[in-house]
C-alpha cells in the first residue's frame, strides 16, 4: 500500500498508541498528538523502530486553536494529511451524583468536542483536495449506556450522532472524503489506571477484554475501507448492540443489577493513583504507561469476529447462496 500521512490523537497510550504503531509498521508517516511528553516520546520511538516516520505534536484536543495550529504544522512538515484518527478521551468512573459540573464539562470537551474540533480543522483541507479519511474511534457505549460512566457514554453517544450527520452531508456533496466509525469493546488500556475514579475498588473493563493491538487492527481496516459507516470490533460489541436493539429495557435492568460490581475488581483504589482529567497522567513522575493496561491475564483474542466484521458482504453473499441452494434442493425433493 502507498505510504500515507496519518494523524492519531491520544497517541501516548492505549488504542491510540497501538494504532500509531500499527500505521508505523506499514511504513506510514505518523503524527502523534497527546498531552503527555513521556508517552509521546516513547510512542514516537516505537513508530520509528517499526519502520515508520514519527512527528510528535503535544497538545490538548479540547483546545480548538491548538488543534487548528497542529493541522497547519503537520501539513507544513509532512505534507497533506491522508488519514486522521480521533481516539483521545478522558472520563470519570463515578456515580452521576458524585461528578461535579466542571468534571462533566471537561470530559465532554475532551472526549466529544475534541473529535469535533479535530474534524473541523482537517476536513476543509481534505475537501479542498477531494480526498482523505477520518476515523472516529467509538465504543459499544455509543449505543448502550452503562452505570458509573455517564460522562463517557454521553460523549460517545454524541460522537455517534455527529458522525452520522456529517457522513450524510459528505454523501450529499458526493465528496471523496470519507468518515467512518469503529465501535470498540472493552480493551486492556491504561485508562483504568489513570482515569479519575470515585469507586471504592479498582475500575476494570467489563469482560471479555481485548488487547489494544486487536482494536488497532480494526482501526487500520476502517482507514483502508472507509466507505462503510461503521465497524464493530469484538464479539461482545456485536452482541451488545444486537441485544440493545432488541431489548434495551431488559438491559437497563440487568446492568442496574450487575453493572456496578462488574466494573470493579476486589482491589482497593490506591490513594496515589494518577489521574489524567486535568493533566497528563505521565506528567508527574515521567512514567510511560504504554499501550496495554493491567489486565493482560484476562485479555482474549477475537480474530474470527474481526474477520467477519471486515468481510460482512462476503458472508451475506455466502449465506444467500446457501439459502438459495437449499431452496433449490428442497424444491427438487418435493
Amino acid at each position: 500500500m502507498e505510504k500515507r500521512v496519518v494523524v492519531v490523537t491520544g497517541a501516548s497510550g492505549g488504542i491510540g498508541r497501538a494504532t500509531a504503531l500499527a500505521f508505523g509498521a506499514r511504513g506510514d508517516t505518523v503524527a502523534l498528538l497527546a498531552r503527555g511528553d513521556t508517552g509521546l516520546a516513547a510512542a514516537a520511538q516505537e513508530v520509528r523502530d517499526a519502520g515508520g516516520t514519527a512527528l510528535v505534536v503535544p497538545l490538548d484536543v479540547a483546545d480548538p486553536d491548538a488543534v487548528a495550529a497542529a493541522v497547519e504544522h503537520i501539513e507544513t512538515e509532512l505534507g497533506p494529511i491522508d488519514v486522521w484518527v480521533n481516539v483521545a478521551f478522558t472520563s470519570v468512573f463515578s456515580p452521576f451524583e458524585k461528578i461535579t459540573p466542571q468534571e462533566y464539562k471537561r470530559v465532554t470537551e475532551v472526549s466529544y468536542l475534541g473529535y469535533v474540533y479535530a474534524t473541523m480543522a482537517v476536513l476543509p483541507r481534505m475537501k479542498a483536495r477531494d480526498r482523505g479519511t477520518i476515523v472516529q474511534v467509538g465504543s459499544a457505549l455509543a449505543y448502550r449506556g452503562i452505570p458509573l460512566q455517564t460522562a463517557y457514554c454521553g460523549a460517545k453517544h454524541a460522537i455517534q450522532g455527529f458522525h452520522e450527520a456529517l457522513r450524510c452531508e459528505l454523501l450529499h456533496d458526493k465528496s471523496n472524503v470519507h468518515v467512518t466509525m469503529v465501535q470498540m469493546p472493552a480493551v486492556n488500556t491504561p485508562q483504568f489506571s489513570w482515569v479519575l475514579s470515585r469507586l471504592p475498588h479498582q475500575a476494570q473493563p467489563v469482560p471479555p477484554i481485548y488487547q489494544p493491538e486487536f482494536a488497532a487492527r480494526g482501526v487500520l481496516w476502517a482507514a483502508d475501507h472507509p466507505k462503510r459507516r461503521e465497524y464493530w470490533v469484538g464479539g461482545s460489541t456485536a452482541a451488545t448492540l444486537a441485544a440493545n436493539a432488541i431489548a434495551p429495557g431488559l438491559l437497563d435492568r440487568y446492568l442496574g443489577r450487575v453493572g456496578f460490581a462488574n466494573q470493579q475488581t476486589e482491589q482497593k483504589v490506591s490513594p496515589d493513583a494518577p489521574e489524567n482529567l486535568w493533566n497528563a497522567a505521565d506528567g508527574a513522575d515521567g512514567r510511560d504507561f504504554g499501550a496495554r493496561g493491567i489486565f493482560d491475564r484476562q485479555a482474549v483474542r477475537g480474530k474470527g469476529q474481526l474477520w467477519a466484521s471486515h468481510h460482512h458482504g462476503s458472508l451475506l453473499a455466502a449465506g444467500a447462496a446457501t439459502l438459495t441452494a437449499a431452496a433449490v434442493l428442497l424444491g427438487r425433493k418435493r
